[in-house]
């Protein structure tokens, strides 16, 4: 009898620890993040680390700020991290994407062949440059040229992702590109390219990646977006002060030898604060963009914004 009581008394508890444990996890809310495979992008794979019970991270990486835009607008993932660029483009078309904060500055360089014998700016007319379409560096750089008095149609525009610009230039495809961390410190690493310079002396400044979500989900689930946007803070404050910890998340997620990563970190600033400065920088940002026509309109900043949610 003892024996059967026991038994009883120790299937009752392990059914109970069950009872206990499984609804926990299972009222777990997921919220998907999707991010570009940039080292400027990696600020989601800290997420965990300040994660609060009852929410689980998982993250998505995309090959192109559209892909990353797209996934936002069709509700693919909760929160995306992409270029400025590919939100103005969104928004100025009617797209329901909505800028919560900023996400990374900087991570882009102008970058040439170590024999090419360019010298400056102008030495890449009639060069075959890598660009990528609706890309922040692509806003930037038609306003470096226009700075130096040269168009477009001074250079030979090639079509390359940013994951492939190292490698187009190291096989002789392309003379020079516009390109993302860590194209630039692979082809400078390898000593096959060389950095003309960093494009940040536009009124766009360094101003890259930024942290959006759908228009839904500012209205519908207000306290979500700032239980994301406090998570970010953190995670971006612990990448930027931890750069061993930023080094070796670079080489697990991206692949990153340390060298590569070392260098590219130097051209990389996490950020989350939204200031009247960045604001601006992104407003700037939109007129550049009307202004060489690559939209027909300026989104209506008044709903593209939506930064009340965040940390101050």
């Amino acid at each position: 009898m003892r024996t059967r009581r026991l038994l009883i008394a120790s299937l009752t508890a392990s059914a109970l620890a069950c009872s206990l444990a499984l609804p926990a996890h299972a009222a777990d809310t997921v919220i998907k993040v999707g991010t570009l495979k940039l080292i400027h992008g990696i600020t989601p794979y800290f997420y965990d680390k300040f994660t609060p019970a009852g929410y689980k991270i998982e993250v998505v990486p995309f090959e192109t700020p559209t892909d990353a835009k797209n996934a936002v607008v069709t509700k693919s993932v909760d929160f995306g991290m992409h270029g400025l660029a590919a939100g103005i483009l969104g928004a100025a078309a009617g797209e329901p994407v909505v800028v919560l904060a900023p996400m990374s500055n900087g991570g882009m360089a102008i970058v040439v062949g170590a024999k090419s014998g360019i010298a400056d700016f102008k030495g890449l007319k009639g060069k075959r440059v890598g660009l990528l379409p609706g890309s922040t560096q692509e806003a930037v750089f038609l306003e470096r040229m226009k700075a130096e008095g040269m168009t477009i149609k001074d250079v030979k525009s090639v079509r390359v992702s940013f994951s492939e610009m190292a490698g187009a230039l190291e096989r002789g495809d392309i003379d020079a590109y516009v390109g993302a961390e860590p194209g630039p410190s692979i082809s400078v690493t390898r000593g096959v390219g060389k950095v003309l310079e960093h494009p940040y002396s536009t009124p766009v400044g360094s101003v890259n990646m930024v942290t959006t979500t759908h228009a839904d989900t500012v209205k519908g689930k207000p306290e979500l977006v700032k239980v994301f946007l406090d998570i970010h803070r953190k995670a971006s404050e612990y990448a930027m002060a931890n750069r061993k910890e930023l080094l070796a998340m670079a080489n697990a997620k991206l692949g990153l030898p340390a060298e590569v990563a070392d260098l590219a970190a130097d051209n990389v600033k996490l950020v989350w604060k939204v200031d009247e400065d960045w604001l601006q920088r992104c407003k700037n940002y939109g007129s550049l963009m009307l202004e060489r026509k690559q939209i027909r309109r300026l989104p209506d900043y008044g709903s593209f914004f939506a930064t009340h949610l965040g940390p101050k």
